[in-house]
């Protein structure tokens, strides 16, 4: 939580004269970079008290792309190029779970100074699961740059966000990455800029959206280039290309500055010192601090007022640190502080104005899974926050925060949460273990709908590349999850792979990742996005084999393992707690079997040569959280501690699981 603690650090200390006297105000930047000197910059905010708030210097820019294309690389690269202390590689990252994974989670801003212009730039993440984060944050910028790497191609989810970006209008930059890598060419750069320009047409762009700038680049080595070629002289071995390419083919925002103030909350984040964080692009109007505001909510019925207070502080994020600004004019991207109720889609504005600005259409989530009271025999051991009502708020909390997610209260403290695929709700129920939550998860069950009698059923577009060897493999195990082939050939430039396009029914890719890594020994890449809703397929065909069922209450002992192993794969290791009902392995079959992993070994008083064999278990399958919701079948249950992960029957008792599984479904 780098923000809310930099925050504080700022607001503490502004309390002082001293320190808000060499606060940096927002003044126009004068030449590149951050290093305007203090006397020119105070002549030009004297000249013209209105400079920093001129639209036209402004520029907003979304990065957008496919995952691991460099985005957040990219970033960090402009960031340094325009004078900001970065403190590690990917800067931008700043939530710890962003960190170990090395993946973007939510959007971010920052502003960056180029030329007299001010540029704010917005990382989005590339995943298909997070793709509410990039739907919120199209609507606040005027220009894309979609970033795609040289060796790859476009791929599904360039498809998903490029749709995104052309749908509000956004005039794209297309940044080809990675040209330094040896197996790039001239040739191949063609051929993937050729890829694009296709799927912009089949994506319906306009004429004007059709004719984007194609720039080169290494955001790894920190260079970008309006011709092709791998190693740019000295002094060109920087940003600035890409930089100009931005001020010169981005519209500056289109805004009114006599109209009242009026912002629409695109991002929302919370802090112990000054509560609710509001950020958002102002369109109409100047905002200063202690303005009086009211937060607007359209319904059917009409406009909803929802709170009115005044502005506390207003901010900016200047590179990687927020700076306290005095006022902010139409166009710009701004965060406020001082109202307790508006969250993101309603709408910040003037006393006078009772119009709600238009909100962002999300699209419909696509898996739900049911979170509840932890309720096995080890619960309360670990966590902190046991009861059905904590677990309650803080899903609803995340609801305000995160729009691509809702949640539906269940009977008996229990929750349905809705969301885009197992990585975003993986993700949430991490954040929540990691803060002490203990909670049992139901697996993830797809959200079908009702057309004309129809059942229609969410189908998702799947890229995939492998060796030539493991086709035959991939190919058996998605046609028994149902999936069909659209496209099939070798990958250029690489010999001995194959890529598949295929379309597959999101139900049958739930848990895939994990089998699909195995089954390429690593060595294949997998990339989903959701198409659309399609007919029902009909069921899957045998994805599973039958679990292992502790019946056995106590601590795991090696001598019971030892005799279990010839029965197939283990999820545990000796001197673990297990209980009746908890699985502790798969089966060898497509049966569940149930066996005792707490048997001790019965010793006598008569000595024997054959006493104390050495007992040699084959390492266990550990379970990630991501594996264990791909896994678990519709009777099992995932229990969730903030030092384990369990799977579970539903029903404990073996009599009650045979007399439930007889029951008709």
């Amino acid at each position: 939580m780098a923000g809310p603690l930099l925050l504080r650090s700022i607001f503490s200390a502004s309390t002082t004269k001293s320190f808000t006297s060499h606060l940096p105000r927002r003044l126009p930047p004068l030449s590149q970079g951050f290093s305007a000197g203090p006397a020119t910059a105070a002549a030009a905010a004297a000249t013209d008290p209105n400079a920093f708030l001129d639209p036209n210097r402004l520029r907003n820019v979304a990065v957008i792309a496919h995952v691991d294309h460099g985005k957040t690389t990219l970033m960090d690269r402009l960031l340094r190029q325009c004078g900001a202390d970065i403190p590690h590689e990917r800067a931008m990252d700043s939530i710890s779970l962003e960190r170990e994974r090395g993946i973007t989670i939510a959007s971010k801003v920052t502003s960056i100074s180029w030329k007299e212009n001010e540029l704010n730039m917005v990382d989005t993440p590339g995943h298909a699961d997070f793709g509410g984060e990039v739907e919120r944050v199209v609507g606040m910028v005027e220009g894309a740059v979609l970033v795609v790497d040289a060796g790859e191609g476009p791929l599904a989810q360039t498809k998903f966000v490029l749709a995104k970006a052309l749908k509000y209008g956004l005039r794209p930059i297309l940044l080809l990455n990675k040209v330094d890598r040896p197996a790039v060419s001239e040739e191949r750069c063609n051929e993937v800029e050729s890829l694009v320009f296709d799927l912009f047409a089949n994506l319906g762009a306009t004429e004007e959206q059709l004719e984007f700038p194609v720039l080169y680049a290494s955001a790894k080595e920190g260079w970008a280039s309006s011709t092709f070629t791998k190693d740019p002289p000295t002094d060109a071995k920087n940003m600035s290309q890409l930089l100009d390419a931005i001020v010169r083919h981005v519209p500056p925002p289109k805004a009114n500055l006599d109209a009242p103030f009026q912002m629409l909350v695109s991002m929302m984040e919370k802090d112990f010192y000054l509560g609710r964080i509001l950020t958002g692009r102002v369109s109409s109007g100047i905002v200063r601090v202690g303005d009086r505001i009211h937060g607007l909510r359209g319904k059917e019925s009409g406009v909803e007022k929802i709170e009115e207070g005044k502005v506390v502080k207003l901010m900016k994020k200047k590179g990687t640190n927020m700076v306290l600004i005095d006022s902010a004019g139409a166009g710009d991207i701004i965060s406020m502080a001082g109202m307790a109720s508006p969250s993101i889609g309603h709408t910040v504005a003037n006393t006078e104005v009772m119009i709600a600005l238009p909100t962002v259409e999300l699209d419909p989530p696509t898996i739900s899974m049911t979170f509840s009271v932890n309720d096995s025999p080890l619960a309360g051991r670990d966590g902190t926050h046991l009861t059905g009502g904590r677990i309650g708020d803080r899903l609803m909390s995340e609801a305000e925060t995160n729009l691509a997610i809702n949640v539906l209260p269940g009977l008996s403290d229990s929750y349905e949460v809705q969301g885009r695929g197992e990585l975003q709700l993986g993700i949430l129920i991490e954040n929540m273990r990691r803060e002490g939550f203990e909670l049992s998860v139901s697996p993830p069950k797809v959200m079908y709908k009702t057309e004309n009698g129809q059942k229609l059923e969410p189908i998702e577009e799947v890229s995939i590349e492998v060796n030539e060897e493991h086709v035959g493999l991939i190919m058996e195990a998605l046609s028994h999850r149902r999936a069909e082939v659209s496209d099939m050939g070798p990958v250029a430039g690489n010999f001995g792979r194959t890529r598949l396009s295929l379309t597959c029914p999101s139900r049958g890719l739930v848990g895939y990742r994990s089998v699909f890594s195995s089954d390429t020994r690593g060595t294949g890449f997998m990339h989903r996005a959701f198409l659309m809703y399609e007919k029902y397929r009909g069921p899957l065909g045998n994805v599973r084999k039958g679990v292992l069922v502790s019946m056995g209450y106590g601590t795991i002992t090696s001598h019971a393992l030892m005799s279990l192993e010839a029965r197939g794969t283990l999820f545990v290791t000796p001197g673990m707690e297990t209980y009746d009902g908890m699985i502790v392995g798969e089966h060898s079959r497509d049966t569940d079997l149930d066996v005792n992993p707490v048997r001790t070994k019965e010793l006598t008083n008569v000595r024997a040569a054959c006493k104390d064999e050495n007992v040699k278990l084959s390492p266990p399958r550990l379970m990630t959280l991501e594996e264990a919701i791909g896994y678990v079948a519709s009777d099992e249950l995932i229990e969730v501690t903030p030092k384990a992960i369990r799977l579970r029957k539903r029903y404990l008792d073996v009599n009650k699981r045979k007399a439930m599984s007889k029951r008709p479904k």
